[in-house]
């Protein structure tokens, strides 16, 4: 039984993603291995297994053992069943030869037992031992040999709430239509529209995949029907996404795929479609920067934060940023900021105003909205743009805006990419690849480099998004897909 306490030892509870577990073989009905001071009665093996090998719509509706001892049911499919109490969470995944039961207390991480025990039943129905002695295999890889060829894996969330209600589900693999290239994943990246998505506050444009995921890099695996680029199989590519990017595979208008700068890696190239095509976007199509001019940048630090700044600077006009720490001032200078301001402990309007010599800046990228309305338009210059493109905090204004907007002659410009349509995007990716991209490539002044804070695997998707919800992040998350 060596490979199954590597199964709870190594796997699970030695890298703390469940506090204490047991393996339930399902043929025998019987507990096969246990972590020390944790086991199951035999009466309640019994209601576990055929609960779930007979009746799981029940199971899962109504909890069965779970609900004797007063844990309530928040999420559960064909194969998995989260509970929970005031103290703590269990989970059950159930494969063809296993029932896993584990406990989980906060700051654990249990979506990884699902993977982890599909691996175990891949190895024990080929007859060879898991992770065991001699095994030089990544503990995070998701054995495919037992998943048919039209399924994958994919982040899902059943209903909207916190990251704990994410987890990994086996879904059909998309096939491509006219025009549409199938880009097997092998990293993608997180954005705040996820977190929105994820909480029910932002759903994805009519068409689109609901996976999370709008941006992604990885390898041509099928070319759709009348497809006419100059795309071959094998190839790498990034490509920007409405959804569906937080999976193995997706489908892309072969539009909007774009090559990979030569010296990026796969990590970097899935850093790059959304957050520059956005920053991009913002300065270029709606702000139309000019060299000299004075760019405010909200949430200098964040992902389109940090790409705003380097084009900002090789547009030849001048980044000044806001940030909550000193940590990412510093960050936001490295990549050109010619000046940072820490909203917590100044006013940034008049620190703006302060270093434009009281003339004001002449173009803010705002993701904030609300909460800044009024310092915004009191440090927009003479004829300024303000384009507002996220509403972190909050939608609701109070005040004299328009009067304020209108004795400068300012413009209020909003921005949403994602609900854009399809030929707009392919405008603003063709623009985008000559203009931009050869930049990533270039050695010197003028070249750009995305700005990665901290890859996770697939696995860890919930500890992702509790990072990114507490904003400690410095330019990108990134997600590695497993291959």
């Amino acid at each position: 039984m060596s490979h199954l306490q590597n199964l709870l030892l190594d796997s699970l509870l030695g890298t703390k993603h469940v506090d204490s577990a047991a393996l339930i073989k399902l043929h025998e009905r019987s507990v096969c291995v246990a972590s020390p001071g944790f086991s199951l009665m035999p009466s309640d093996v019994r209601t576990l297994v055929n609960g779930f090998a007979k009746n799981p719509l029940q199971t899962r509706r109504e909890g069965l053992y779970f609900k004797e001892k007063d844990y309530k049911c928040v999420r559960a499919d064909d194969y998995s069943l989260y509970a929970k109490n005031d103290n703590r969470g269990v989970i059950v995944v159930k494969t063809h030869l296993f029932l896993l039961v584990a406990t989980y207390i906060e700051g654990m991480y249990p979506s990884v037992c699902v993977e982890a025990t599909e691996k175990l039943e891949a190895r024990e129905e080929r007859g060879k031992e898991w992770w065991g002695p001699g095994s030089h295999e990544n503990p995070r890889e998701i054995t495919r040999g037992k998943r048919p060829k039209d399924r994958m894996l994919a982040v899902y969330f059943d209903n909207p709430g916190g990251p704990e209600n994410l987890y990994i589900k086996e879904v059909p693999k998309p096939i491509p239509g006219e025009g549409e290239v199938l880009l097997k994943v092998a990293v993608s990246a997180l954005n705040r529209a996820d977190l929105f998505q994820r909480q029910g506050q932002y759903h994805p444009p009519p068409g689109a995949s609901s996976i999370l995921g709008l941006e992604a890099s990885g390898y041509v695996s099928e070319l759709g029907p009348g497809c006419q680029g100059h795309w071959k199989i094998g190839d790498p590519a990034m490509a920007l996404l409405p959804g569906g990017g937080q999976a193995q595979y997706v489908t892309v208008p072969e539009e909007l795929l774009m090559s990979i700068p030569e010296g990026l890696t796969l990590h970097q190239a899935a850093a790059i479609p959304e957050v520059w095509l956005t920053s991009f976007q913002l300065l270029h199509l709606l702000g139309n920067v000019q060299a000299g001019e004075t760019v405010l940048i909200h949430a200098g630090a964040s992902a389109v934060g940090t790409a705003a700044i380097q084009l900002t600077r090789m547009a030849g006009a001048i980044p000044l940023v806001t940030a909550g720490s000193q940590n990412k001032l510093q960050m936001a200078e490295k990549l050109g900021a010619a000046a940072g301001f820490n909203y917590k402990e100044q006013d940034f309007c008049e620190a703006t105003l302060k270093f434009t010599k009281g003339a004001g800046v002449n173009l803010i990228l705002d993701c904030i909205g609300g909460s800044y309305w009024e310092k915004n338009v009191n440090c927009l210059a003479l004829d300024g743009r303000w384009i507002l493109y996220g509403l972190l905090g909050g939608e609701d204004v109070s005040g004299p805006l328009f009067s304020k907007l209108f004795y400068k002659r300012g413009s209020l410009i909003t921005s949403r990419l994602r609900n854009r349509d399809k030929k707009y995007k392919q405008m603003l990716v063709k623009a985008f690849t000559e203009q931009i991209l050869p930049h990533f490539s270039k050695e010197g002044p003028q070249r750009l480099l995305p700005v990665l804070d901290r890859v996770y695997p697939m696995a860890e998707i919930q500890a992702a998004h509790e990072y990114m919800q507490a904003n400690r992040n410095v330019g990108k998350i990134v997600l590695e897909l497993p291959q």
